[in-house]
């Protein structure tokens, strides 16, 4: 069986370490019509997923001016089918090169439509058409509102960056103090602040697949997760009807392509949306894991214009735990000034302590 050749990018992030894993998976099954090349790309040798690919290769930072061609002149030597975007930062950067590094190269670049992007990346934009299409959502103020806020939800009340992602400075504050402080931390970080009133309840994800019409919704999966330091930590994947059929009308009303990411807690059991992310998520692995493989799906259904559906899945408890990869320091070395590196070069390795 031959191989694709796909690109993840930013192999040192947690959401494109999550995709490696989904993609080496695919990989293992027997069954699949398709086998991936996995070619990782960051812009620091000490990225861990450099390692543990086919191929690692150094590029600039998304904000470098020759960006965009470093990963168009990857693409055409190394005859990339797809690139997976693996962070926040990148991602409006490639989505806005789509056309371009489409055009000029024979990769698909697997993101949803520039506009969507914006728009669910943008958490006052997101309330804001969640309350246009009567979606139930967190109630959400600007800076500016504080007060009157205040004054209708008291404390404590949720701040974050309209444009954060993870933990980045998110916290609960419980006064006008914290909550001050806050605000002003995110705009010295070059950030906007949103306030949001404080959901009790059960934290759900659930990430959904459309196709390349936008029109069918080619997998579903939810989870009840448990977070530590932004991240899903522990997951219950079960059927949660409720959650998922929530997350599907969202999406629908979108306009989503490709993988999103949505966010719910339930308010007497009536799922609340707080937060939309318009990519795969770090979560993917344990998706796939369940039978849910979203980069596979979204792979095959772009790539190759496989009709994918998805409607079952398993039911499971995860447990995340840390691990380590080790390399010898002279392939890091070597990574490090020839930028670029091969797995069956480099004798990484992951110790089984388990």
């Amino acid at each position: 069986m031959s191989y694709e050749t796909v690109l993840v990018t930013s192999a040192g992030s947690i959401v494109a370490q999550g995709i490696i894993k989904s993609l080496n998976l695919a990989n293992k099954e027997k069954d699949n019509p398709v086998k991936y090349h996995i070619i990782g790309a960051d812009m620091s040798p000490d990225a861990a997923g450099l390692y543990r690919v086919d191929e690692g290769v150094l590029v600039p930072p998304a904000s470098s001016d020759d960006y965009t061609e470093q990963l168009i002149s990857l693409c055409r030597k190394r005859e990339v089918k797809a690139i997976f975007v693996g962070s926040d930062d990148e991602l409006l950067t490639v989505a806005r090169a789509q056309a371009q590094i489409e055009r000029e190269t024979a990769a698909r670049v697997l993101v949803g439509p520039f506009d969507l992007i914006s728009k669910a990346r943008d958490k006052w934009k997101t309330y804001e058409f969640c309350k246009k299409n009567d979606l139930p959502h967190a109630a959400s103020a600007l800076p500016s509102d504080r007060e009157k806020f205040v004054e209708e939800f008291g404390f404590p009340l949720v701040v974050k960056p309209r444009e954060g992602y993870g933990s980045v400075h998110f916290i609960i504050a419980k006064s006008r103090e914290e909550m001050d402080f806050s605000i002003q931390a995110i705009e010295k970080a070059g950030w906007h602040a949103i306030l949001q009133e404080f959901l009790e309840g059960e934290e759900f994800t659930t990430g959904i697949t459309v196709d390349t019409s936008g029109k069918k919704i080619m997998s579903s999966i939810s989870m009840k997760k448990i977070i530590k330091h932004g991240q899903t930590y522990k997951a219950f994947v079960d059927d949660f009807a409720l959650v998922r059929e929530s997350a599907e009308k969202f999406a629908g009303k979108l306009g989503a392509k490709g993988a999103t990411n949505i966010q719910a807690k339930l308010q007497q059991d009536k799922p609340v949306i707080f937060e939309v992310n318009p990519r795969f998520s770090a979560s993917c692995p344990i998706r796939a894991v369940a039978g849910v493989n979203e980069p596979d799906i979204v792979f095959r259904n772009e790539v190759i214009k496989e009709e994918v559906d998805i409607k079952v899945y398993k039911k499971m408890f995860c447990m995340r735990y840390w691990n380590e990869v080790y390399i010898p320091m002279c392939s890091y070395e070597k990574m490090a000034a020839e930028g670029e590196t091969r797995r069956h070069e480099n004798h990484s390795f992951i110790q089984d302590y388990f």
